[in-house]
């Protein structure tokens, strides 16, 4: 029985430093305080980006003569979509390559419809990008992709959309990382104070990833998985034989 005893707290020593350093289950970790990014109206405004699908449907004037060259364009100048190439360009009938990546569905519009003037009348043009999502991982019912039929979604709905929290997520360091000219940026969100919210730090962007935290507590219940599994693996295929020398005896 002594050694029994002995033999536990032995095991229970492992485990507990097993589980103090097993840090690595929860991502994002940083030692560096994280700023909280000002998010404005401006910075939420998605820009296009290399490899984006673009809708780009071109409006004319009803009453011009349409010569063959354009009566090939229609409405719809593709209807899967023009992809963004590595560059930045896209390539369309009658006024050839245009450069699109780091402007908005707007600034885009009108860039195109200002070169599409010089060859047609009245013309109006509409883009939409076709491939905007978010991305949703950690202490939710549903990770995964998320995609965006408009040009920004709230961090409350893409919760819903994921399904909801889980009981072991951190509710008050809800963690944004969103994609910039110069890498990542990130940020922190608390949905427990509503009177620290603001309409702006609940916005996001397409390309953004949302992340929730686990509890300390479901920390521990992994790390102490990994570290008493081998016993539970011991104990399971001993199990046969204990039972035989039980019955033997």
């Amino acid at each position: 029985m002594k050694h029994f005893t002995i033999l536990v707290f032995i095991l229970l020593g492992i485990l507990i430093t097993g589980c103090s350093n097993k840090s690595n289950y929860e991502l994002v970790q940083t030692h560096h305080i994280v700023e909280e990014k000002k998010v404005t109206a401006a910075s939420i405004e998605y820009k296009i980006l290399p490899q984006d699908r673009l809708k780009v449907i071109l409006y004319r004037d009803p009453g011009e003569i349409t010569t063959d060259a354009q009566s090939k364009l229609g409405d719809n100048i593709n209807p899967d979509g023009i992809l963004v190439n590595a560059a930045g360009y896209i390539k369309l009938p009658l006024i050839g390559k245009v450069k699109v990546a780091g402007l908005s569905q707007t600034q885009a519009s009108d860039k195109i419809e200002a070169l599409y003037k010089k060859q047609l009348t009245n013309p109006s043009v509409y883009v939409e990008i076709m491939n905007k999502r978010l991305y949703v991982l950690g202490e939710v019912y549903k990770q995964g992709v998320i995609n965006i039929d408009k040009e920004k979604m709230t961090l409350f709905e893409a919760i819903a959309f994921a399904g909801g929290l889980t009981d072991a997520a951190v509710r008050d360091s809800i963690v944004i990382i969103s994609p910039t000219n110069n890498g990542m940026s990130m940020r922190k969100v608390d949905l427990t104070n509503f009177d620290s919210m603001n309409y702006a730090s609940l916005m996001l962007r397409p390309n953004d990833v949302i992340y929730i935290k686990p509890d300390k507590w479901k920390k521990f219940r992994v790390a102490s998985d990994d570290y008493t599994s081998p016993f539970k693996t011991f104990t399971t295929i001993a199990a046969p034989f204990v039972t035989l020398k039980y019955l033997s005896e």
